[in-house]
């Protein structure tokens, strides 16, 4: 058999497969624009829609059944109770379990289902976490309807995202920097404290900002524990019964006015507003502890 022979289907399976490269490449790229193209036209309606409606008076004021008085004020303060009693629990718990799972475990076979777990966990429909808090927390211990309640169940849901976050930050810094730590006499946690945990800083605080995003812009589980669609006082400690942003937007978009339709708008430039800064956040630390490292 000669080289021709060999080198002409050769050479048209190979033109073949280009092709099929190019139209797998260009369908990719339609498929992500018009993804970008709905989100840029829902963005433009909504801004258009609640843009007039978001000034001083409507952050300030209270819900209201008329809707050139109604306000987030509540819903805004419910969201920064929930939002930080939420970080208050599941960041110190949630970075504490990486680096236990990381640094100190051993590979037996009980942490190695602690881990298939952690996964699978991350993965579950947010209504379950509702389910689980309204089981736990507001029967079993009585909590009632209350911020406390909405927090720890928020806990349970971006929990496990910290803990697979801060688990891949800490996995990150080399483990050159252990050993050079270890060599000059510190101990594990000296090492732990003074080198890994600085080192994994700009990971961690990504994976944690992500998981508060998602759990700010949550509704079903807050729902399910019994937050209350209208509450017409501002929240003053864990206790109190509250609402959040996403519960008053749905509230609103779920009445029939087309007034209520552009406050449920306002109140989504507002969410994401929050959103955006603490994702802008997210990135200044990041970019300034890359910036800082030396290695």
């Amino acid at each position: 058999m000669t080289a021709s022979h060999v080198s002409a289907p050769f050479a048209s399976n190979l033109a073949w497969r280009q092709r099929k490269a190019r139209m797998f490449h260009w369908a990719c790229a339609a498929f992500t624009w018009m993804g970008v193209a709905i989100l840029a036209v829902m963005l433009v309606h909504i801004a258009l829609a609640g843009w007039q409606w978001v000034d001083g008076q409507f952050l300030s004021s209270f819900p209201s059944r008329f809707p050139e008085k109604a306000g987030v004020k509540v819903a805004l303060w419910g969201t920064v109770w929930v939002i930080g009693l939420t970080a208050l629990i599941s960041i110190p718990t949630g970075v504490a379990a990486a680096l236990y799972l990381e640094e100190y475990a051993k590979p037996t076979r009980l942490n190695r289902i602690i881990d298939v777990n952690i996964s699978n966990l991350a993965g579950v429909p947010s209504i379950v976490y509702g389910m689980l808090g309204a089981t736990i927390f507001v029967r079993w211990l009585a909590l009632d309807r209350s911020i406390l309640s909405g927090s720890l169940t928020m806990s349970l849901l971006v929990l496990p995202v910290i803990i697979i976050a801060s688990r891949e930050a800490i996995r990150a810094v080399p483990e050159s920097l252990r050993h050079a730590a270890l060599a000059l006499g510190a101990t594990q946690w000296q090492t732990v404290r003074g080198h890994v945990l600085p080192a994994a800083t700009p990971g961690i605080v990504t994976g944690v900002i992500l998981a508060l995003s998602r759990a700010m812009g949550e509704t079903a589980p807050l729902i399910m524990i019994g937050a209350a669609a209208f509450v017409s006082y501002v929240p003053s400690s864990p206790t109190d019964g509250f609402t959040t942003l996403p519960i008053q937007i749905f509230n609103w978009a779920s009445r029939p006015q087309p007034a209520f339709h552009e406050l449920a708008g306002a109140g989504i430039l507002v969410l994401l507003a929050i959103l955006l800064v603490m994702n802008a956040v997210a990135v200044f630390i990041r970019h300034r502890s890359q910036k800082n490292r030396t290695w």
